[in-house]
């Protein structure tokens, strides 16, 4: 079985509180690649970047001062172009920025296809946002629960908080043994 991991699509990374450009530029590609993944049977889990309204109150919101993605409000939500695409799929909410949950679902999903006799959990692809903060967080995290599995990110569907950090984060990822495909 083969996985696109959507990591943090939301509108608050988008056209928000933390958009970028850069961010903008990937909703098309993006939106193909989950076409894609639909016409290849892939199965789909987004993540949601999720915080509570005193997120200026923990770490995170004393490092990073900008109120986003709060529950609820419609930075939180997935952006317009991919929002349909989480009908019948609950997103993943992540309080950090990583998921020890999409971690601990993926392998129990791995571990019920082995019981079954099928071949498991065989790729998980990611795309997403901010490649240097969630995405390398997801992806080592998810790489650490399933060591075998073969993990790529896409990075014509990633963009970080800046190009530099992007491109940083995509070698730091490929120097774990992470495929970095573009397109």
């Amino acid at each position: 079985m083969n996985y696109l991991i959507v990591v943090d699509m939301q509108n608050d990374f988008v056209t928000g509180a933390l958009g970028t450009a850069e961010a903008k530029a990937i909703i098309p590609y993006a939106a193909r690649r989950v076409m894609k993944a639909l016409e290849k049977g892939e199965e789909i889990i987004f993540t949601r970047d999720t915080h509570s309204p005193n997120y200026l109150e923990t770490q995170e919101g004393r490092n990073l001062p900008v109120p986003h993605c709060i529950w609820g409000t419609e930075g939180w939500e997935i952006v317009p172009q991919l929002n349909a695409y989480t009908v019948g799929r609950t997103p993943i909410d992540k309080h950090g920025f990583g998921s020890r949950y999409l971690g601990a679902v993926l392998k129990a999903r791995d571990e019920d296809l082995k019981k079954q006799g099928q071949p498991g959990v065989e790729r998980a692809t990611f795309i997403g946002l901010c490649t240097d903060i969630c995405v390398i967080s997801n992806v080592l995290l998810v790489k650490s629960f399933l060591p075998e599995v073969e993990i790529v990110v896409d990075a014509s569907c990633c963009a970080g908080v800046t190009p530099e950090s992007h491109k940083n984060a995509l070698e730091a990822m490929k120097a774990c043994q992470v495929i970095i495909e573009n397109g």
